[in-house]
């Protein structure tokens, strides 16, 4: 499924981006990493298949707004979490209802819009080996979120689909709330792990 795609990680020098972008190509796909002291975003979204967004909430705006003539057609994977320091640690959704839901409403109808990587730990992901944390992946449509569940496992992670984008709302405010449990237990990256599923779900069930 992913083999003859090109993937672009825009912000791939920030910490979860670099991370997928190592663990990708360590697993033999095609990377270009867009970022600000590189490629830039709109050329390396132009010359992918599969576009992931890997930028802070504060960015998105600006960064859909520069890849959006680049990618009609194409599914853009949004791992934007809505953070608004100073108060990280408490759920603070966006009006469009989430983060991955303002990002289709920014790229278009067009776009195919998915969600993931919400609830796993940048710098877990950047050390070697399997990392103990499930990926749910959102979107609307079960092909375009089957793209997403194979980016994660490529990454070394269990995905499972997560049902419509909207339901994106779920993990990113699930994301303050394990920033919470890090501070509050001194955790050295909570994740999230779901429980008493079949060894493989099916996901149209």
């Amino acid at each position: 499924m992913l083999t003859d795609k090109t993937i672009a990680v825009i912000g791939g020098t920030g910490k979860l981006g670099a991370a997928l972008a190592a663990r990708w190509r360590a697993a033999g796909l095609e990377v270009v990493v867009g970022s600000r002291s590189g490629t830039a975003y709109a050329a390396a979204a132009g010359a992918a298949d599969i576009i992931v967004v890997t930028v802070p909430f504060a960015a998105q705006a600006e960064i859909m707004a520069a890849i959006a003539p680049h990618v009609a057609g194409k599914i853009v994977v949004d791992t934007t979490v809505p953070l608004v320091p100073p108060r990280v640690m408490r759920v603070q959704l966006p009006p469009e209802g989430s983060a991955a839901q303002r990002a289709q409403v920014l790229l278009g109808e067009s776009v195919r819009v998915i969600s993931g990587f919400h609830n796993v730990a940048a710098h877990k992901l950047a050390e070697p080996g399997a990392v103990d944390c499930d990926c749910l992946v959102f979107g609307d449509a079960l092909a375009d979120r089957a793209v997403g569940v194979a980016l994660a496992e490529a990454a070394g992670l269990r995905a499972l689909h997560g049902g419509a984008l909207a339901n994106s709302a779920a993990a990113e405010a699930l994301t303050s709330v394990l920033i919470f449990l890090n501070k509050t237990y001194r955790s050295d990256g909570a994740g999230l792990r779901i429980t008493n599923l079949p060894d493989a779900p099916d996901p149209a069930a």
